[in-house]
């Protein structure tokens, strides 16, 4: 599953935010915006890329993972780039450590895909951030099940292996996404399905991504206090 392995195995760059395989990144999309001097979350490490890439822009650049393996490769990683990120070992929806109204932008590539309590997730990034600031995330797109015969409702958890690596992924539907951030108090600015970029394709690349988005990106914007 797309979810399991990117962006942890994807060998992305790190000089730019990277959404989803085989689509336009940040420098592209323009999600996130000027980072410099901001202080950035981002849930989950996968392999560190994203982090060094805000970090190396001028964030102050914080990453929550709960698997010790995860921040192992990202520490590594800021150790060869020669790059500083304050990471941490939680539950994603665990941000008791940071306070209220303290982060710019909350960044997360995939990894909402495993949160089992989401809305809970949404609720701890609402109290964190300030008010109008982003938060941006992208997930499996729920409609590449069609292109396999799945059910576009099937809402059974998915296991997953990867290397020494496991887990599930929850499927949610669009509305679920976006139903639970409203109820969360967020406005989305942003629901985006890209089409996949030109070839060279990625070694993520399946057929069915030609008939169906792979990848849904979100921005949504906090309201209220």
């Amino acid at each position: 599953m797309l979810s399991a392995a990117f962006p942890a195995d994807a060998g992305l760059p790190t000089d730019v935010v990277s959404y989803g395989p085989d689509i336009a990144n940040e420098t592209a999309l323009r999600l996130i915006g000027q980072v410099t001097g901001k202080r950035v979350l981002e849930l989950g490490a996968g392999a560190g890329h994203n982090a060094v890439a805000l970090a190396r822009q001028g964030a102050h650049t914080i990453v929550v993972d709960p698997s010790h393996r995860r921040l192992e490769r990202l520490r590594a990683l800021c150790d060869e780039e020669e790059i500083r990120v304050e990471a941490h070992q939680s539950d994603l929806a665990e941000l008791a450590f940071v306070r209220a109204d303290t982060v710019d932008v909350v960044v997360s590539v995939f990894a909402l895909a495993s949160a089992v309590d989401l809305d809970r997730v949404f609720r701890q990034v609402h109290r964190v951030l300030r008010t109008e600031a982003p938060f941006v995330f992208s997930l499996p797109h729920p409609a590449l099940v069609l292109t396999r015969g799945g059910s576009y409702f099937d809402d059974l958890p998915r296991s997953w292996q990867t290397g020494d690596a496991s887990g599930e992924e929850i499927p949610r539907t669009i509305s679920d996404v976006f139903t639970g951030l409203v109820r969360a108090n967020f406005r989305v600015d942003a629901l985006l399905e890209p089409e996949p970029r030109a070839a060279p394709r990625s070694q993520f690349w399946v057929d069915a991504m030609s008939r169906a988005p792979a990848t849904l990106v979100v921005r949504a914007r906090k309201e209220g206090f």
